[in-house]
């Protein structure tokens, strides 16, 4: 039986290695949350698995189980010996020391699905990076069916807020466009060695087969709903027109009015699809 916490301490005792803060390293030993990650993302046999930040492999070894090839990404060089050494019975596991924000991903997956016909991302991320790394693999458009992720846990309340909560947030809107978000699994701090200073939450974002709302320009898109939560006090009016996307404002309050919407309302009051719209509507306008 898996005991993480006992396998944790003899690699790091046996390898003379130490969690580096710099990366943002937190080993994780709870099995229990080590098998509320394996569940949520369902991986099967006819799965390729991209798992980024194996660490020391605690969740790995259970990917290779259940999946039919993993590739892990990590970033620490000091992890390559240790992870090498560990899975090397493993035909089914290929490791790359590499920075996940420079590797072409949907290359990497193309390359590596002969055989296999649905490919997953599980990552227990750095909290200093979580945000970088999430929209990378949603804006590369990845062929993917979920992402399973251990994250902060304000991040997991900002990801999974419904529009018009306290916690929504321009990561709210731009990740519900790509998928569909809900937690899984709290994770207390004292799941790590060492601890970290706040409590995680593993989330699960189903990708979705289409964008959730039509625009006509998603890079404007973005850059609305992004200068919309730049100033949380300030009225949707004056946030976009702070930002410059649109300098008329009498343009921009007709725009508004069109939609029904308040020129005194602000950004985290709007759904995606009223944004959508207001997009669309800016984008005919400049």
């Amino acid at each position: 039986m898996r005991n993480s916490l006992e396998d944790t301490k003899f690699i790091l005792k046996k390898y003379h290695i130490t969690a580096n803060k710099k990366l943002g390293q937190n080993f994780l030993i709870n099995d229990e949350v080590i098998n509320g990650i394996v569940e949520a993302s369902n991986i099967q046999k006819e799965d390729l698995v991209i798992e980024i930040g194996p660490g020391l492999g605690t969740l790995t070894s259970e990917l290779l189980e259940n999946a039919g090839k993993v590739i892990a990404i990590e970033l620490d060089e000091n992890m390559i010996p240790i992870l090498n050494d560990r899975f090397k019975l493993y035909d089914n596991f290929e490791l790359l020391n590499e920075d996940v924000l420079k590797v072409d991903l949907n290359k990497l997956i193309s390359e590596n699905m002969g055989g296999l016909s649905k490919a997953k991302v599980v990552a227990n991320l750095p909290y200093y990076i979580t945000t970088p790394i999430i929209m990378k693999l949603l804006e590369d458009k990845l062929n993917i069916e979920s992402i399973t992720v251990m994250v902060q846990k304000e991040v997991a309340d900002r990801i999974t807020a419904k529009p018009g909560d306290k916690l929504s947030g321009s990561i709210t809107y731009s990740v519900d466009y790509y998928a569909e978000a809900e937690k899984i699994v709290f994770v207390d701090k004292s799941s790590f060695i060492p601890a970290p200073e706040v409590d995680s939450e593993v989330i699960k974002l189903q990708i979705r087969e289409e964008p959730k709302v039509h625009v006509e320009n998603e890079e404007l898109f973005f850059k609305v709903i992004k200068a919309s939560f730049m100033q949380r006090r300030k009225t949707l009016l004056n946030g976009l027109n702070n930002s410059g996307i649109i300098k008329d404002k009498e343009s921009l309050k007709e725009i508004l009015q069109k939609l029904g919407l308040s020129v005194d309302i602000r950004g985290e009051k709007l759904t995606i699809e009223q944004f959508a719209e207001l997009s669309n509507l800016i984008d005919k306008t400049i």
